[in-house]
């Protein structure tokens, strides 16, 4: 783990916090570069009815617009909960330098959890990850939703 990975890390749980205000699974991601946060995103599936809208895809999205390319050279994308499929596959082709997350997630995760997509050999490109930054932060501001959501 790098020195500033947990001040970033909590920078993304600020963007988790802003999704759980909206009714949206608390997940946030921040994209950055050079020491400067060049993208955000939080959950926003259900605001938006968008499946892509997760917090992963959005903050790539923002880092694309802020450095003018595609190609994410650079970039290290902290997430507050393991990528799922989707997003892991989108940091491949963003071209990620690297990725840090929080909480692992047994259900959907395929970085470590349910399945190991990074380590896929014929990718063309691949970056190191660090897992459980802050993570007890994270599992409990998803407990705390679930929970809200069942009602007790």
């Amino acid at each position: 783990m790098l020195e500033h990975d947990t001040g970033f890390m909590q920078l993304a749980l600020a963007e988790a916090d802003k999704a759980r205000s909206l009714g949206e699974v608390p997940v946030g991601a921040l994209a950055v570069r050079d020491g400067l946060v060049v993208g955000r995103g939080h959950n926003r599936r259900e605001s938006d009815q968008d499946p892509l809208a997760h917090a992963e895809v959005l903050a790539l999205r923002e880092a694309a617009r802020t450095l003018g390319s595609w190609r994410l050279n650079g970039v290290t994308l902290y997430v507050t909960l393991e990528p799922c499929l989707m997003c892991a596959g989108a940091m491949v082709l963003a071209r990620i330098d690297r990725l840090v997350y929080g909480a692992p997630d047994p259900k959907a995760g395929a970085v470590a959890s349910v399945t190991r997509a990074l380590d896929e050999p014929r990718w063309n490109h691949h970056f190191p990850v660090e897992s459980g930054v802050l993570a007890e932060e994270s599992s409990a501001m998803l407990r705390d939703f679930f929970r809200g959501l069942r009602g007790g």
